[in-house]
Formats: C-alpha cells, sequence, structure tokens
C-alpha cells in the first residue's frame, strides 16, 4: 500500500519517525499529540506494509512501567533516484527512503537533444541499480529529474531552460516512458532547498533561503517548513531581480538583473573587457583579482554589491533566519565577501540584518540528493511539500559569511 492510501494519522506518524525517530509509541504520542490508541491504530498498518518496524529497546530503559519498544523506519523499504542534468552531464543518486546516497554516478552528454538526454537518463538508473548491488526485484518507487530554468513540477513539463535551450518539454512523462518508474522533475535550485531542509543548513528551521550562484543565480525559498514554488512556478528567481546600475543584457533578455552582473559567465566577460583579453577564463580572472588586478578586482567587487542586493532583498520580502549561499560561484567567494556583506548590512532592513549568512558548498551530487528527496515526497506527501527535515550524517561543512 502507497503511503498516499494511509490515514492522515498514519502519515503523521510515518514522518514524526523519518524527521526524529527511532521512538517508542509513547514518545510519537508525546510528538504528535495523538493519544496511545491513535497512534497504535495509526502505526499498525505501517508495520503490515513494512513501512516501519519495531527496533528493540532504548538503551536507556525506564524504570517503572511496562518496557517501551523503538519504532524506526524501514529505510529500505524504498528507494528513489535523484538525476542532476547540467549542460554537459549527468550526475545521479541512489538513495534510501530516508535520502542517504546508496549509489553515485556520473555521465557525460554527447548532445542536449531531448530524446539523447532521455535515453542517458535510463542509462543512468540502470548503472545506479547495478552500482547498489539491486537486483531485478528491487523496485525503484520513483525518479526525480532536477533541472536550471523554469520548471513546472506539477505538469512535469521544462517550460524553458536557457543552458539546455529546451521550452515546453514534457519532461517527466518521457522519462516514465523510457524507465517505468514514476518520475517528477523540479527546478534544480528548489530541489537542492529540500534537500538542506531535510538534511542540510536549513534542517530545524522555521524559514530560510538558499541561493546559489554559478552560471545562473537562482534561490529556493522555504517558508513555515514548506519549500515554495509560487503560483506560476518561478518564486525565488533572484537572478533576474532588476538592481539596476548596468546596461549588460541578461540570458532573459532584459537588462539590470542580477545575473547579467554576478553569475560566473558574466564575471567572465566583464574580466575580459576590463583586461582586453577575450580569451580570459574565470579561473585566470579569479587568479588576476588574488594578484591585486585593480580592473578585475573592481568586476568582482561590482559583482559582490549585486548579490548584497539580492541577498538583503530575499531578507527584506521573507525575513529568513538564515541564507545559504552555495554553487560553483562561492569557490571564489572571498573576493566578493567583504562586499556582499557590507552592501547586506547596508541595505537590510531593520532586524533583517540579522539574517544568518553561511557559505556552504555543495557538489552536484547534492543537487541529485535533492531530486531523489523530491520524488520521496511524492510517496509520503504527495499532496504537499514535505515539511519532516530528515536528519542523516552530513559529511559536507559549512563556512559562515
Amino acid at each position: 500500500m502507497s503511503l498516499a492510501d494511509q490515514s492522515p494519522a498514519a502519515v503523521l506518524v510515518f514522518q514524526t519517525l523519518l524527521q526524529h525517530g527511532p521512538l517508542s509509541r509513547a514518545e510519537i504520542g508525546r510528538r504528535t499529540g495523538l493519544s496511545p490508541g491513535a497512534v497504535t491504530k495509526a502505526a499498525t498498518p505501517l508495520i503490515a506494509d513494512g513501512w516501519i518496524a519495531e527496533a528493540g529497546r532504548p538503551s536507556v530503559e525506564r524504570t517503572t512501567g511496562r518496557p517501551a519498544t523503538l519504532i524506526a523506519v524501514r529505510t529500505a523499504r524504498a528507494r528513489f533516484v535523484g538525476v542532476k542534468v547540467t549542460g554537459d552531464e549527468l550526475i545521479g543518486v541512489l538513495a534510501d527512503l530516508t535520502a542517504q546516497p546508496l549509489a553515485s554516478r556520473r555521465a557525460a552528454l554527447g548532445s542536449r537533444d531531448v530524446g539523447t538526454v532521455v535515453l542517458a537518463i535510463g542509462r543512468l538508473v540502470d548503472e545506479l541499480r547495478e552500482a547498489a548491488g539491486l537486483v531485478e526485484s528491487d523496485a525503484i518507487h520513483g525518479i526525480g529529474v532536477t533541472i536550471a530554468g523554469d520548471v513546472d513540477g506539477r505538469t512535469g513539463h521544462v517550460q524553458y531552460s536557457p543552458f539546455l535551450d529546451w521550452r515546453r518539454v514534457p519532461l517527466a512523462q518521457l522519462v516514465e516512458s523510457g524507465t517505468g518508474v514514476p518520475t517528477v522533475i523540479e527546478n534544480d535550485v528548489r530541489a537542492l532547498t529540500v534537500a538542506e531542509q531535510w538534511f542540510g543548513a536549513g534542517a530545524g528551521l522555521s524559514s530560510f533561503a538558499l541561493v546559489t550562484v554559478g552560471a545562473g543565480i537562482g534561490a529556493g525559498l522555504s517558508v513555515g517548513g514548506r519549500v515554495i514554488s509560487g503560483a506560476h512556478g518561478v518564486a525565488g528567481e533572484v537572478g533576474h531581480l532588476p538592481v539596476g546600475a548596468t546596461d549588460r543584457t541578461c540570458t532573459c533578455g532584459n537588462t539590470g538583473c542580477v545575473e547579467a552582473v554576478a553569475s560566473t559567465h558574466a564575471i567572465t566577460e566583464q574580466a575580459r573587457q576590463a583586461t582586453r583579453d577575450p580569451e580570459l577564463t574565470m579561473d585566470e580572472a579569479v587568479r588576476l583579482a588574488h594578484a591585486g588586478d585593480p580592473a578585475v578586482r573592481a568586476v568582482f567587487t561590482h559583482a559582490g554589491h549585486t548579490l548584497g542586493l539580492a541577498l538583503a532583498s530575499v531578507a527584506n520580502l521573507i525575513g529568513p533566519e538564515r541564507i545559504v549561499i552555495s554553487g560553483e560561484g562561492v569557490a571564489s567567494y572571498d573576493l566578493f565577501a567583504d562586499q556582499i556583506r557590507q552592501t547586506f548590512a547596508d541595505h537590510a532592513f531593520g532586524a533583517a540584518a540579522d539574517c544568518d549568512l553561511v557559505v556552504r558548498p555543495l557538489p552536484f551530487e547534492e543537487w541529485a540528493r535533492g531530486g531523489a528527496a523530491v520524488a520521496a515526497q511524492r510517496v509520503f506527501a504527495p499532496a504537499k511539500q514535505a515539511t519532516a527535515p530528515f536528519r542523516p550524517a552530513d559529511p559536507y561543512g559549512s563556512v559562515h559569511a
């Protein structure tokens, strides 16, 4: 039986165990507000269907009353694949029910043609199954594909992805038809935000924002424990906030966007103009800036000012407890960190300036893991965004700005 077919009380018990388990029945009742009878009634079908199981007794026994028995989620009950699609590569992760990775693989893309990418996703899923040692009877319960751009997770369509040059692609349907596995798609930054909400820097927070800096600039917003996508699926597009002070044209066709100044591509172009070297790379620009080249350092300072304005806008609009800054662009964060902090402090209104800024480098495997988390959501909370922040061990550290 799918969790979608369980009672609301059963889903609540399951989510509580995901977040806090293993727990005794009494502790489940205290955390959920359910009576002992209601906990037992909700847990019985979950145990019968293998979603949860008794896990022995706690290490510290009670001195009075009947011995408590812990209940835990059966992590192997369901498996999910997350795939992060870039312009030239697929990054895949096979994860268990608590989003713990079981295997990861990468695959180069020889073409950005939709059909080629769909076939490559199917091959990657097979490789992940093999790498994890799964046999044919070991089902994968869902695939979550994450992609940059305007993605409508509700319809399964990529409305527009500028880096792949895709428009109105029914990607979820195509991948599901090719693999035979239920598939969901999501904007890659929102999926990463789900991952951070469950087991990263946003775990346990009532509100936070994730801002990614790289080839594009995006944001995921978690408000009241839910990652929001907005009425039209484009919430969090801070890269297209009009901050002015530039006549550079953005990828969206407008001028004055944050992304037109502070994306890695924009920084590289401006550094080329500053040095009059049309072949200058981003890595070379970083080296010149670290060496003290005033013209190139000015490019990074301008980018830092623009990013500071964007972060202050996010803080002023939703008042998050924390803003996490990630993406490949944070590799050169030290070059504009001071300017970001100064501009943020100057433009964040009132107590919004107290928002915690955290720099968190994350490999693309974590973005793919977010895809697996989104797929898992549809199993245990199909009607809404899951609010239970999972807390598996996090191997990646954070650096406070």
